[in-house]
């Protein structure tokens, strides 16, 4: 198989059946005597089931950028939790995300629901639980990510490696 993504426009109706996207478009509401704009109810924080309910948390995570064309190998995801990303510079970077499909039993990315999304640094996206997405792709700089994260327990990450004879590459 053989595949060449390249990134499209990143909206709230595009980006919905992965998460929400995490902006300030949208009127505000404005609290402390007006002095302070509140954008609220961006996203929803998904902390596990009754079973394993995790913690919220905040992490920044810094991301190398990354060289284009990038071959991609690898996609994540975590089934027990939300994870949002959140830039904290104007830098751009790139959201690789897909849907699932059974193959053998096995839940696994569906190569042929692969979306490039390109973000500007005042976008930030939330993934839903067990939305597979490939790991950070910052590019021009090193960017840091506000990350808000479940941690508690049961295994919340999952990681699916693409077969050697599989060609997925990111290219602008």
């Amino acid at each position: 198989m053989q595949l060449t993504l390249k990134p499209e426009v990143l909206s709230a109706e595009s980006f919905a059946p992965f998460g929400e996207l995490v902006s300030v478009r949208g009127k505000p509401i404005m609290i402390n005597n007006g002095t302070t704009e509140r954008y609220h109810n961006l996203g929803q924080v998904t902390l596990g089931n009754s079973e394993q309910m995790g913690q919220g948390i905040l992490s920044i995570f810094r991301a190398q950028p990354r060289t284009l064309p990038m071959t991609i190998n690898m996609m994540e995801r975590h089934p027990l939790g939300s994870q949002a990303f959140l830039p904290s510079s104007a830098e751009p970077y790139l959201v690789l995300v897909c849907l699932s499909h059974q193959v053998n039993g096995e839940e696994q990315p569906d190569p042929n629901s692969l979306k490039l999304f390109l973000a500007s640094g005042d976008e930030g996206v939330n993934y839903k639980a067990n939305c597979w997405h490939h790991p950070l792709l910052a590019l021009n700089q090193v960017s840091d990510f506000w990350i808000v994260d479940r941690i508690g327990p049961g295994n919340n990450l999952e990681e699916f490696f693409f077969p050697d004879d599989w060609e997925i590459v990111i290219d602008l």
